[in-house]
């Protein structure tokens, strides 16, 4: 059965275009192309985000980065931390004020209800002398009493809350026998601790069987937990570190009082040093700048640390991300809390960058980098190819494909599968048991696109290039590197696709040359050097040219005049002569390069991106000595120039061949 699609009018509700592999890598050719590091181009992807098929901007880590701060300033601008004690404060003046009443009623004798009073006049201004006082005073007021013990236990769960919010569920119950609970779960805790720390293995499995009600997370190794509960502690830390120092004092002094009866306190304290020491970058001395005017109480810490401690976790993870494969560590929902859809949806698609190139085929991961596959060296030719050749006009060079009719082709007896941009001399025998092999026998016999084989066509007219591409210093310097590096891979894809039979051989030339394979292209950069040795380039493409039949040319791509050249030493071996602006001894041993070239019947094409009177007088004697082309272009334009002329030449042959 032939597959069935509806369309219908976009609306607004339908769903958009995800960013697939092929787009990731259109989105960073170019800076793959410009710098030659596909690793570093992945990691700027990341940091600036791109554009998704749908129209939509992915946010990259910069902007993302920039969100996170906004939230964490909004939350910071919202509170203010002079709230934690004086809630407390006015609760207990709310006691204290029942207690009275109650005196007042007359129902203890009038001495006795005196020296109450005087009691409670007399208690110290701070919190933890009240709470001291107060606990060892006897209400003769059952609804102050009830009032001061349920005070009491609230601020024991808020302030173990505030230390391990992660826990906050296994903790909504303070009864005595819970708090007896939890303080044997923290004294086994530290046991382990210090076991570990002696080399030996603590039961993990069995701790978590006798205490696993404390944590809801349900941690699945013992560093696991530790890691959640140090950064629970950590955040109260930041929280006490934020306040004034009077502020702190009476915080830790409270806590000292309301945990120290039970020996919380010093089980506390001891967990924090042990996981201070495990893990001493989680910021235990940050503080944050509170400057709102909502007063924070201890009810609402240990929501408000959370939401901080992840902003800081996240911000963590964002900043040291140097692959897409660390963002998949992230809270996806945890940031779709906090910093809305958008930055979630764009925080998850920079997490699969990498994993849909890999996928799709067109990257590889090699001892910890990522590399280009042929296939991914294809696409990235194939585009540069495209978008050189959508700049053209239709007349000028049309869709550059080879004519069936005409002399200088035959039929090689072969055939493949049709690709874009392939002659359509389809072979009908192979395409219709195509069709047959994939949908069964039976008719009709329905044809799809990827059914279609066509006659593979021998190019009688065979060419040989060597495209030399100057690298040196000045090519990045006057913005003319990018635009060559295009031309060399889309030659390549060019020669690869369309003239199968044709050589290329490509030569990168800075204060020496070097032979370039096709799969360095795309991570080929310039040189930090000065210099440009078009004697030694000749030379090597000379020498690679040597054995090669038919046509034999070399294009080659520059915006300098030669500068240097190589010259013997005295004991046999060669040294690199340079000196800016070029010397006459340099100019006379290129020009005998180009001689030999002449001689031995290779044409030189020369595509000139500066307009340096230097330059031009070289190249004008060089073209008169070989009797090749010089074409003055700019980096807008070396593309059109380059690849016209090369399919041109193409045609002269074929009508010549």
């Amino acid at each position: 059965m032939a597959r069935r699609y509806r369309y219908s009018r976009w609306d607004g509700t339908q769903t958009g275009f995800d960013l697939d592999a092929e787009g990731v890598l259109g989105e960073i050719a170019d800076d793959l192309l410009y710098h030659g590091d596909l690793n570093a181009a992945l990691r700027r992807a990341l940091q600036s985000g791109m554009r998704a098929p749908d129209g939509r901007q992915l946010e990259g880590l910069r902007q993302l980065l920039e969100r996170i701060a906004r939230r964490r300033r909004e939350e910071l601008e919202r509170h203010e931390l002079s709230g934690l004690g004086e809630d407390i404060a006015r609760r207990l003046d709310e006691v204290v004020d029942l207690e009275r009443q109650g005196l007042d009623r007359g129902e203890l004798p009038h001495d006795e209800a005196q020296a109450r009073h005087q009691t409670l006049d007399e208690m110290p201004p701070d919190l933890a002398g009240r709470f001291r006082e107060l606990s060892q005073y006897e209400f003769a007021d059952n609804d102050a009493r009830r009032r001061f013990e349920e005070l009491t236990d609230e601020l024991r769960q808020q302030l173990l809350q505030s230390q391990f919010n992660r826990m906050a569920q296994g903790m909504a119950d303070m009864s005595p026998d819970r708090m007896a609970a939890l303080k044997d779960m923290l004294a086994e805790l530290n046991a382990m601790l210090a076991a570990r720390e002696a080399g030996e293995e603590p039961d993990f499995a069995g701790f978590m069987e006798r205490h696993g009600q404390f944590f809801p997370g349900n941690p699945q190794s013992l560093d696991e937990l530790l890691e959640q509960m140090a950064r629970s502690m950590a955040q109260m830390q930041a929280l006490l570190s934020s306040m004034s120092e009077e502020q702190r004092r009476q915080l830790e002094e409270l806590a000292e009082e309301l945990l120290g009866d039970m020996d919380l306190s010093w089980q506390m304290n001891d967990l924090a040093r042990h996981l201070q020491g495990a893990f001493p970058d989680l910021g235990w001395d940050r503080g944050y700048d509170f400057s709102g005017t909502d007063p924070l109480n201890l009810a609402g810490a240990p929501g408000l640390l959370e939401r901080l401690g992840s902003l800081d976790e996240l911000e963590h993870l964002l900043r040291s991300a140097t692959s897409p494969a660390q963002l998949a560590e992230a809270d996806i929902d945890r940031a779709r809390e906090l910093l809305g859809d958008d930055a979630a949806d764009s925080l998850e698609q920079l997490a699969r960058l990498a994993r849909m190139l890999e996928e799709a085929g067109l990257i590889d991961q090699r001892d910890g980098r990522y590399e280009l596959t042929p296939k991914g060296l294809r696409r990235i030719g194939q585009r540069a190819l495209s978008e050189l050749f959508s700049k053209l006009a239709k007349d000028r060079i049309g869709g550059h494909k080879v004519e069936l009719s005409g002399s200088g082709h035959e039929r090689s007896n072969e055939h493949k599968p049709y690709e874009f941009g392939d002659p359509f001399a389809l072979n009908v025998e192979q395409t219709v048991r195509n069709a047959l092999r994939r949908r069964g026998a039976g008719t009709p016999v329905r044809l799809s696109p990827e059914d279609f084989e066509v006659e593979q066509m021998e190019h009688l007219s065979r060419s040989a290039t060597v495209l030399m591409l100057d690298l040196s210093l000045s090519m990045p310097m006057r913005d003319n590197f990018l635009a060559a590096k295009k031309v060399a891979v889309a030659l390549h894809a060019l020669i690869s696709s369309q003239f199968p039979r044709d050589f290329l051989g490509i030569v990168g030339f800075s204060e020496v040359a070097r032979e370039l394979k096709a799969a360095q292209l795309p991570e080929v950069s310039w040189d930090f050097v000065y210099g440009t040795n078009m004697q030694h380039a000749f030379m090597l493409a000379r020498r690679m040219l040597a054995h090669e039949s038919g046509t034999r040319q070399i294009i080659m791509i520059t915006d300098g005049e030669p500068t240097a050249h190589i010259t013997p030493t005295s004991d046999g071996g060669s040294q690199v002569f340079f000196h800016y602006p070029p010397v006459q001894e340099t100019i006379d041993k290129t020009l005998a390069e180009v001689h030999r070239c002449t001689r031995e019947g290779i044409r030189i094409n020369t595509f000139m991106l500066d307009a340096s009177s230097g330059l031009r007088r070289f190249v004008e004697r060089m073209t008169q000595m070989n009797r090749g082309r010089a074409f003055f272009t700019t980096p807008e334009t070396l593309g059109d120039y380059v690849l016209v002329d090369f399919v041109e030449q193409k045609r002269r042959l074929r009508r010549t061949g």
